[in-house]
């Protein structure tokens, strides 16, 4: 901090400098601030004499960064959003709140999370629940966050307290997909429902799909988990389903699984705080309502589809 000081002229330069390189424009930065144009343009150039650089280019443009503005512009921005989140977090403690930022995948938020916020909710009222939300895989490390969902190699070490299941996946269409009415056969065959990055080996492993379908497959690709999950609720085909993002929905009957066997992935579904500091009771907590959570749907899946051995295989290395 002592070099920062020394390397600033004042703090108040690093504000209008923000502000000034925010709106583009000396003018509405001084009307942003209370001041007068010409004080933003003095400040702004004594900052830039003390670094020995310049900071915008005059001219008839506006308030244009050079390369080096555009490189400090990013760092003081991104300082200043983490010190007003960090003064939120004081004034919701104040409150008696605790502000909860967790690193999870859209299709774990949207189809497992939002059914039972109300009950995430009750049993936690004094949070505030933040999402840093991810679209594709769950992998790379936790930062700057509290908790996250992440899938790791089986050989690779995790808190006991972090393991929430085995890797485990299986074909999953909606009831009507699965089951037309009428029972009649349907043609034109299968629909499948891919992620971007996901394997697109799946189909071999299963074989036919319990949908009486028959003809050429089709293939719907997203690169948003969420949206393969939601294309399969809505009966537009078959999705390859992870059991953390459709416990739910298998629970309730809104998917079912398209085939009679699973597949065990290599990897371990964990729940991880950041290396770099303690986890507050509060998230540890949570990661343990959630993994309970997670295991009472696993447990009653398997009894309504008691052939797949649910449970058992996901809880292989289960403590």
């Amino acid at each position: 901090m002592s070099e920062l000081r020394r390397m600033v002229s004042s703090s108040n330069a690093l504000f209008v400098f923000e502000a000034a390189a925010r709106s583009g424009s000396f003018t509405r930065a001084a009307e942003e601030l209370n001041v007068t144009q010409p004080a933003v343009s003095r400040m702004l150039s004594r900052f830039e004499s003390h670094l020995g650089l310049r900071l915008f280019e005059r001219g008839g443009k506006g308030a244009v960064l050079t390369p080096e503005g555009e490189i400090l512009y990013r760092r003081v921005a991104e300082g200043f959003r983490s010190i007003e989140a960090g003064l939120r977090d004081v004034e919701r403690l104040r409150g008696g709140k605790e502000t909860v930022t967790i690193s999870v995948s859209s299709a774990f938020t949207t189809h497992w999370l939002m059914p039972r916020m109300d009950r995430f909710q009750a049993r936690f009222p004094q949070v505030d629940l933040r999402f840093q939300m991810i679209a594709g895989s769950l992998r790379g490390p936790v930062e700057n966050v509290d908790l996250g969902m992440r899938f790791v190699a089986e050989d690779e070490p995790v808190p006991s307290e972090a393991l929430v299941a085995r890797e485990v996946m299986l074909p999953v269409c909606s009831p009507g997909y699965c089951y037309p009415a009428g029972g009649d056969e349907m043609v034109g065959g299968n629909t499948l429902i891919q992620l971007t990055d996901s394997p697109s080996d799946w189909p071999d492993r299963h074989g036919t799909f319990r949908t009486g379908r028959s003809g050429p497959a089709k293939t719907l690709t997203f690169s948003d988990y969420a949206v393969v999950v939601q294309a399969a609720m809505l009966g537009q085909g078959i999705a390859f389903g992870w059991i953390t993002v459709v416990a739910h929905a298998l629970r309730s009957g809104a998917l079912v699984p398209a085939a009679e066997r699973l597949t065990v992935g290599e990897r371990l579904c964990v729940l991880l705080t950041p290396r770099n500091r303690p986890a507050r009771p509060i998230i540890r907590d949570i990661r343990a309502w959630i993994t309970a959570e997670l295991w009472a749907e696993i447990e009653a899946i398997d009894t309504l589809f008691p052939a797949l051995a649910l449970k058992q295989v996901a809880s292989a290395r289960r403590p």
